[in-house]
C-alpha cells in the first residue's frame, strides 16, 4: 500500500507525511477538468434560481411558494442522500451525476416552456422545484465519491476544498451572470441558454477514465436496501469517532444555523443601512461568498489547516462567534466584516469535515457514508428556518440568530468534550 494512503487513512491528520503543495489537486489534469465543468454547473444552478425566483415573485407574490422552494431544495437531501450514495456505490458515479445534470437541464427547459407560453401555474412551479431538488441530491454524494477516485486520499482535502470554492464562485457569479442574461435575453431565452451550461460536465463525464471499470479495488459493493441503508450505514460507522463527530458537527451546524440567515438578509440590510436596501442586501450576500472564496484560495495557496477533528470543531466555534457578531452588529461595516469572516470559516470547517469523513469511510460503502454526511450537513438545513426564522418572529431576527449561534457553540463544546473522552478509533 502506498505510503501516502497509509498515513492519510489511518491517522487523525490526513496530511501527515504528504508533501505540502499549493493547489495540489489542480496538478491533476482529471481534477482540473472536473473542477471547471462542476464550477460551470454550480453557476448554472445559481442562474436558474435568479431567473426562476424572479418570475415566481412577479407572477405569484407568494411567500408560501418561496418557503416551498427552500423545503423542496433541502428535503430531498434529508430523505434520499444515503440512497443516492448507495446508487453511487453500486453503479457508476459518473452516470449518477449525468442523471442529475439531465434533471437540471429538464428543469431549465420546463421553466423556459412555461415562460414562453405564459402558462406557468403554481403547481407546475412546485413540480419543477422538486425535480431541481432531486437533481441536486443525485449530484452531491456521487460527485464527492468521484473526487476520491480522481485524486486519491493524498490530495483529497485539496480537492474537496477547491470543489467547495468552485461552488461559492458559482454562487458569487451566478447572480451577476443571471442578472446580465435577464437584461440581454429576457427570462425565457435566458433560461434556455442556462440549460446548455450544464452540458460540459455531462459530456466530460461520458468518457472520463473513472468509475467501476477503472477501480483497482474489486471488492463487492453491498446490495441496495432502500431506506434500510440508512440504518445499516449508521450501525457501520458507529464505532468510528471521527466519522460520528464530523457528522454530528455538520448536522448541528445545519439544523441550528444552516444558511437560514441568508433568507433574512433583506431585513438585516434594512436595519443596518441608510440607502438602497437592494444594494446593501447584495453587498451582505457578496461578503459571505467572498470570505468563502478567500478561504479556498488562501488555504490552498499555502496548504494550511490540515484536516483534524479538533481543528474542525474550533473552526465551527469561531463561525458561531462570527455569526453572533453579525447578528448583533451595531453598524453596517462591522456586519460586512463579520459576514466575511463567517464565509471564510464556513468553507473551512465544511471542507475539513467532508474530507475527514471521506478518508475514514470504508471503501465498499463510501458512497453511503458520504450520503449520510450529506443528509446531516445539507438535509437538516430544511429546519434551520424554524430556529432562526420562527424564532425571529417571536424575539426579533437579530436575537434569534445570535441565540441560535450561542446554542450551536454550546453544543459543539459538548460534542467535542464527549468524543474526546473515548480512545481514538484506528
Amino acid at each position: 500500500m502506498p505510503k501516502g494512503r497509509r498515513l492519510t487513512v489511518n491517522t487523525d491528520d490526513p496530511g501527515q507525511g504528504v508533501p505540502h503543495q499549493s493547489f495540489a489537486a489542480l496538478r491533476n489534469p482529471g481534477f482540473r477538468a472536473f473542477f471547471l465543468a462542476s464550477a460551470l454547473a454550480m453557476m448554472a444552478d445559481s442562474i436558474e434560481h435568479v431567473i426562476s425566483y424572479w418570475i415566481m415573485f412577479q407572477k405569484f407574490h407568494s411567500p408560501a411558494l418561496g418557503g416551498f422552494a427552500v423545503l423542496s431544495h433541502w428535503l430531498p437531501f434529508l430523505l434520499f442522500s444515503v440512497y443516492s450514495g448507495a446508487l453511487a456505490d453500486r453503479f457508476d458515479p459518473r452516470r449518477i451525476i449525468q442523471l442529475g445534470m439531465v434533471l437540471f437541464m429538464l428543469a431549465s427547459l420546463a421553466w423556459g416552456f412555461f415562460f414562453v407560453t405564459d402558462t406557468l401555474q403554481m403547481w407546475q412551479a412546485e413540480t419543477i422545484l422538486v425535480v431541481h431538488g432531486f437533481a441536486g441530491v443525485l449530484w452531491g454524494p456521487a460527485s464527492q465519491l468521484l473526487l476520491h477516485e480522481i485524486v486519491g486520499p493524498a490530495q483529497l482535502q485539496s480537492a474537496v476544498r477547491l470543489n467547495a470554492t468552485g461552488r461559492y464562485l458559482g454562487l458569487l457569479l451566478g447572480p451577476a451572470v443571471g442578472g446580465g442574461i435577464l437584461l440581454l435575453l429576457g427570462p425565457s431565452y435566458g433560461i434556455f441558454l442556462n440549460a446548455l451550461i450544464y452540458l460540459p460536465l455531462a459530456l466530460w463525464l461520458w468518457k472520463a477514465p473513472y468509475g467501476p471499470r477503472f477501480r483497482t479495488d474489486n471488492r463487492p459493493r453491498p446490495a441496495m436496501r432502500g431506506f434500510g441503508d440508512i440504518v445499516a450505514t449508521v450501525v457501520g460507522i458507529a464505532g468510528d469517532r471521527t466519522i460520528v463527530s464530523m457528522t454530528l458537527l455538520a448536522g448541528a451546524a445545519s439544523f441550528l444555523l444552516g444558511n437560514a440567515y441568508q433568507v433574512q438578509m433583506p431585513e438585516f440590510a434594512h436595519d443596518l443601512g441608510h440607502g438602497d436596501v437592494g444594494v446593501l442586501y447584495t453587498i451582505l450576500l457578496a461578503a459571505d461568498a467572498a470570505g468563502a472564496l478567500l478561504a479556498g484560495f488562501a488555504l490552498e495557496s499555502r496548504s494550511l489547516l490540515r484536516a483534524q477533528p479538533r481543528t474542525a470543531f474550533i473552526l465551527v466555534m469561531l463561525w458561531c462567534l462570527a455569526i453572533a457578531g453579525f447578528a448583533m452588529s451595531p453598524t453596517y461595516v462591522f456586519a460586512v466584516g463579520f459576514l466575511f469572516a463567517a464565509g471564510f470559516l464556513e468553507l473551512s470547517f465544511n471542507a475539513m469535515a467532508q474530507t475527514l469523513v471521506q478518508l475514514k469511510a470504508p471503501a465498499a460503502s463510501r458512497g453511503r457514508v458520504i450520503g449520510l454526511f450529506n443528509m446531516s450537513a445539507q438535509g437538516l438545513r430544511a429546519f434551520s428556518g424554524v430556529t432562526v426564522g420562527v424564532g425571529g418572529s417571536l424575539i426579533g431576527i437579530h436575537w434569534s440568530l445570535a441565540l441560535s449561534a450561542a446554542t450551536l457553540l454550546a453544543v459543539m463544546i459538548g460534542v467535542l468534550g464527549l468524543t474526546s473522552r473515548h480512545p481514538r478509533t484506528q
